[in-house]
């Protein structure tokens, strides 16, 4: 008895150390030129095959050092590998409790700001408007961009400045006194339309597409039909190193056709550009739609579009009424270049300006258009500044030569092998 009680326990030791065996991952690049902070993803079906039926996973390099990574919402282990020109790099996984990484990502809806949802990784930040701004009347409809030059994650103190309370009592109390340059130099000192040495939102979108929104056309594809604000939302992954929010738009009348559209928006760390999951119900097949970034007054001809390796872009030159004249050499002679780009999976059946009536302060839109054929519609959507110097788009050019690698990487992705 004392001898099968040894063999069960040393049976039982040998399982649990085979168990315990990291997984060995090959992470291989098809191009010729070195690839860093791009997201691989592996199924978690596939690991818990070699590694058991667990649900916490670590990272690390060929050395043993842990690295980042995150299990997301749809069962997946993401991670991001360093891997050199034509080459191989080699990570494990293992069983076992990953470290508490600083996040790179975060975003969450603001109810104090009119339900706007927000959110932001390393470089970029965007937010889109919400139930209360739709109920309110104000028409914004496409995505915003919050202009970043700094690493950090700003948008919570953005918004707590922006609505500091004690800071608009003191601004009316001015006002109520008819010190109305005083007030506007208090409510200046804290504004997010001002950049206070991280950046600044002064990107205008109004009733348009604004930064790389999706929306159907009708009337035999002649006309936008704009999405309006989103009816509700749920937060899917929060960080460390990607961001994921489920949107859900009111039902909408397109062709005869009661339609109801839901988006699945992804920003990783590292990353200029979301990815988004566009879908709709009701939609009718072959319907045509449009992915479309508004184009201003101010620089009305600085676009690109290639249809060929499935990018658009433009250089935006930010609200020249963003405050008044005689502040803006005090707080910004100017706002920078804001460069928005969209990046298609598939390339696009056109692409076209397309000029448009009643946008304030625009002259129309450039627009990527597909016939839906149901089912999810995948793009990316994203943003460069030219005062971020940690990344350094500097030029139209730039932010083309960027697009176009990006749409590269997207056509050529990383390929993992277990």
């Amino acid at each position: 008895m004392k001898k099968t009680f040894t063999m069960l326990v040393a049976l039982t030791l040998c399982v649990g150390a085979m168990a315990a065996e990291p997984l060995k991952v090959v992470v291989a690049n098809p191009l010729n030129y070195p690839r860093a902070e791009e997201m691989v993803e592996i199924e978690l079906t596939e690991i818990q095959k070699k590694l058991g039926d667990v649900s916490e996973f670590l990272v690390t390099d060929a050395d043993g050092n842990e690295i980042p990574s995150q299990v997301t919402y749809d069962k997946k282990l993401i991670f991001q590998p360093g891997v050199p020109a034509k080459g191989k790099a080699t990570y494990f996984i293992k069983v076992g409790k990953p470290k508490m990484y600083e996040p790179r990502v975060h975003g969450r809806q603001f109810p104090e700001r009119v339900d706007d949802m927000a959110w932001e990784n390393d470089r970029v930040a965007f937010r889109c408007y919400g139930p209360a701004l739709q109920a309110s009347g104000e028409r914004a409809w496409g995505y915003d961009i919050w202009n970043k030059r700094t690493d950090k994650l700003v948008i919570e103190d953005r918004f707590a400045g922006e609505l500091d309370p004690e800071i608009a009592s003191v601004c009316k109390k001015l006002r109520d006194r008819g010190e109305y340059e005083l007030a506007d130099d208090v409510y200046n000192a804290v504004s997010y339309h001002v950049d206070h040495g991280n950046g600044m939102d002064c990107y205008k979108v109004g009733p348009t597409l604004g930064a790389g929104t999706t929306a159907p056309l009708e009337n035999g594809g002649k006309d936008i039909h704009y999405p309006r604000c989103y009816k509700s939302f749920q937060l899917l992954d929060q960080g460390p190193i990607r961001f994921t929010v489920k949107l859900v738009y009111g039902t909408e009348n397109i062709d005869g056709a009661q339609v109801d559209e839901t988006r699945i928006i992804s920003l990783d760390a590292g990353c200029q550009m979301n990815k988004a999951i566009i879908s709709y119900n009701g939609l009718k097949k072959d319907a045509p739609i449009a992915t479309g970034i508004i184009v201003h007054n101010e620089n009305p001809t600085a676009y690109i579009l290639n249809q060929k390796d499935g990018y658009m872009g433009y250089e935006d030159l930010g609200d020249p009424n963003q405050y008044k004249e005689k502040y803006r050499a005090k707080q910004n002679q100017d706002f920078g270049k804001i460069y928005v780009g969209a990046v298609y999976e598939k390339s696009p059946a056109s692409m076209e300006f397309r000029g448009g009536e009643g946008l304030p302060g625009a002259i129309g839109h450039i627009l990527g258009i597909t016939n839906y054929q149901g089912g999810e519609y995948v793009y990316y959507f994203g943003t460069g500044w030219s005062r971020n110097t940690n990344t350094k788009f500097l030029s139209l050019t730039d932010w083309e030569a960027y697009l176009s690698k990006f749409a590269e990487q997207i056509h050529n992705p990383l390929k993992v092998k277990l």
